[in-house]
């Protein structure tokens, strides 16, 4: 048997170097340039986007063109995931999203949210394979990129459309790569995966494939990939808080973050926020931001609720300060001190 490529061995989708076989993978609602930029810069080989509208590329919509097709320079090579339904909408939206930047298009095969799935988008689309079809042929029309789909392995227990399908996807409609979840849609994120079933697909199609689900942490990541026999892994929940998985996963580091470190790199995605969507948003949206960091440090209970329940960006960064520097900070005439808040906390427990 030839020797398993290392994660850190450069490989390629139709074409397109990556320098490492260590992924971000999309996340809804998160992964814009920042948290993708992130993930480059801790040592993620490539970064997908988070999901994008194909109709709302299609049709015009400012926040879809301006917002979610923002690239910053650093980031290339750079894959926009995008969903929908409609092969015209899609052949339009990878040509926008091509013009934005992008060095792959990926498709949304396996999104099993109802709200998601009720359009006939994400993984839906395994119920009808034949539109599936269409769907990723267009999207390589528009765009006249490589064109990756993630997809799920059905749609119920029992069910290998998504394996199925993804074989076809290959064979049928030049799809160059399939991150491939091995847990049915209906099993949410919930379930073993089913790495024998990943193997199997790693070996009947002829492009790479990606494994992904269930990827939380280093270890779990390195032990999916032998066992699916991957060529590449795609971490998403692992990264939340802690890009730091991508340096472990490359070699580039072996021992966890200090609390400053983590600290630091959370001002830094607030400084990214601000200037992507100005204080006021960036206040309120970056409070789901705040437990993926703390969720690994001692943080007194107080503190912790203060820092998630405000939507003011001046105060929450000082707080994260005062967790970094272990120093009170004040605030008018109020003082929330970190380690006043250690005492309250003490005290409440020992009543």
């Amino acid at each position: 048997m030839p020797e398993r490529p290392e994660l850190t061995d450069p490989f390629e989708i139709g074409g397109v170097q990556i320098s490492n076989r260590v992924l971000l993978a999309p996340l809804a609602s998160i992964g814009n340039w920042f948290v993708r930029l992130q993930a480059r810069r801790f040592g993620a080989g490539l970064a997908v986007s988070e999901m994008v509208s194909s109709y709302g590329l299609h049709y015009g919509n400012e926040k879809t063109m301006t917002e979610l097709m923002r690239i910053h320079p650093d980031e290339h090579p750079v894959s926009i995931q995008l969903f929908g339904n409609s092969p015209e909408a899609m052949k339009s939206g990878a040509e926008i999203a091509a013009r934005s930047g992008a060095d792959l298009i990926d498709i949304n095969m396996g999104c099993p949210v109802p709200k998601v799935r009720k359009t006939g988008a994400g993984a839906e689309l395994l119920a009808d394979p034949e539109l599936a079809l269409e769907v990723a042929r267009a999207a390589a029309e528009g765009s006249g990129l490589p064109v990756t789909v993630k997809i799920r392995s059905g749609l119920m227990p029992g069910d290998r459309s998504g394996y199925d399908l993804a074989v076809r996807l290959v064979e049928e409609a030049g799809v160059q790569g399939i991150g491939f979840h091995p847990r049915v849609a209906k099993q949410g994120h919930k379930g073993q995966p089913d790495y024998a079933m990943a193997r199997e697909l790693s070996e009947a199609i002829d492009v790479p494939m990606i494994i992904s689900g269930g990827l939380s942490s280093a270890e779990a990541a390195r032990v999916a990939y032998e066992e699916s026999n991957a060529d590449a892994v795609m971490i998403a929940r692992g990264a939340l808080g802690y890009p730091w998985v991508f340096s472990e996963l490359t070699g580039q580091r072996f021992e966890p973050p200090e609390p400053a470190e983590i600290m630091d790199e959370l001002l830094w995605v607030m400084e990214c926020a601000e200037e992507h969507m100005g204080a006021d948003r960036a206040g309120r949206y970056l409070r789901k931001f705040y437990p993926w960091y703390l969720e690994r440090l001692d943080v007194p209970k107080l503190t912790k609720n203060e820092l998630c329940q405000t939507a003011g960006l001046d105060r929450a960064r000082e707080i994260v300060r005062e967790i970094r520097d272990g120093e009170p900070v004040a605030t008018g005439s109020r003082r929330l001190s970190f380690a006043g808040s250690v005492e309250k906390d003490a005290r409440a427990r020992s009543l």
